[in-house]
């Protein structure tokens, strides 16, 4: 990973905001997006542009330069996920207070990045999003199966956190220092739904701000939803896992009600047949698949039990995660004593 044209460390008496660039072969609108983000922005004292490039082979590393942007490379394309890690990581490292993701294809006006920040500097969220849905005069146009899917997945979502979201899939995001420091995802391909449960999951305010975003991008495909299957297959991945680290009761839990009460029917099946015929014969399978699924029930129930054990053990290392990085922040920032 190489980095190019960074300034010195940015003092925390200061706010000082870095709006995260992802990109990969952008090179049509990378220059056009950061030279639309705003150079002043009421309780921001100080602005830094970092494009995370992640294995670009057109010009756009050369074109981020041109408009003055921080630089960090991947040797390789690595994933939108794995960018946006990067990126946090780099802008912890540069001293931000806050920071804004957003694309580099030219779909998020820049001007509205004071409303995203709005509620972070006022105290009353400390992650806040774009919503496509959630103000239905501002629904962009795009196709009806990418309509579907975001909502579809905004739902489950939803379901999975306790509360209600409109839109969990929109790249344009901001977040307090102390947000991105609690923050820990582990997904290379995307990373929009992880984190809405990852933060979620650690009781962090969670505002959606409705803005108007354009649908389709002005230029190419997404490299993330150019497939809907493949984009619904590996974010249910990252989903899956999530849900299995943080919830472990709840996910084998309910994997073992369902095949207790599937044991339970067939067994009942079983023995209404043996009553009624005074007989085993006929219906073996039933018998033989009850007990195989009663059994398969019980294990769940025990790995459910065990991961509920071992995830104290996760809280307790992100806790340890959480005061290193914070140690680090503030020798950087010249602060001492206990975080």
């Amino acid at each position: 990973m190489a980095i190019d044209n960074f300034g010195s460390y940015q003092s925390n008496s200061k706010k000082h905001l870095v709006v995260i660039i992802p990109c990969f072969n952008e090179e049509k609108t990378i220059g056009k997006v950061i030279s639309s983000i705003p150079e002043t922005i009421p309780g921001i004292d100080t602005i830094d542009i970092l494009v995370i490039n992640d294995g670009s082979t057109d010009n756009s590393v050369f074109e981020s330069k041109k408009y003055g942007a921080n630089i960090v490379s991947h040797t390789q394309n690595m994933g939108v996920g794995a960018a946006f890690q990067t990126g946090i990581q780099q802008a912890l490292n540069m001293g931000a207070d806050v920071v804004v993701n957003m694309d580099g294809d030219g779909q998020f006006d820049a001007n509205d990045i004071p409303k995203l920040l709005e509620p972070i500097l006022g105290g009353c969220a400390d992650f806040v999003t774009a919503s496509r849905f959630k103000n239905t005069e501002l629904v962009p146009t795009m196709p009806w199966i990418k309509k579907w899917g975001n909502r579809r997945m905004s739902g489950l979502i939803s379901m999975l956190a306790g509360q209600k979201f409109y839109d969990v899939s929109c790249g344009f995001r901001a977040y307090s220092n102390e947000t991105l420091l609690h923050l820990n995802l582990l997904g290379k391909f995307t990373y929009t739904q992880e984190t809405f449960l990852d933060l979620a999951f650690k009781n962090l305010k969670i505002i959606e701000v409705p803005l108007n975003v354009r649908g389709e991008r002005e230029h190419g495909k997404s490299k993330v939803a150019g497939s809907v299957f493949k984009y619904a297959f590996n974010s249910a991945k990252i989903i899956f896992r999530t849900l299995r680290d943080y919830k472990p009761l709840k996910f084998f839990g309910i994997i073992s009600a369902i095949l207790f009460l599937l044991s339970f029917f067939l067994g009942a099946f079983f023995f209404l047949h043996y009553i009624q015929t005074g007989k085993f014969t006929g219906h073996l399978w039933a018998g033989f698949s009850s007990g195989f699924l009663l059994l398969f029930s019980f294990l769940f129930l025990v790995t459910g039990l065990l991961a509920d054990m071992f995830d104290r053990i996760r809280i307790t290392q992100e806790r340890i995660l959480y005061l290193e990085k914070k140690r680090a922040q503030n020798e950087k920032s010249g602060i001492k004593g206990n975080p």
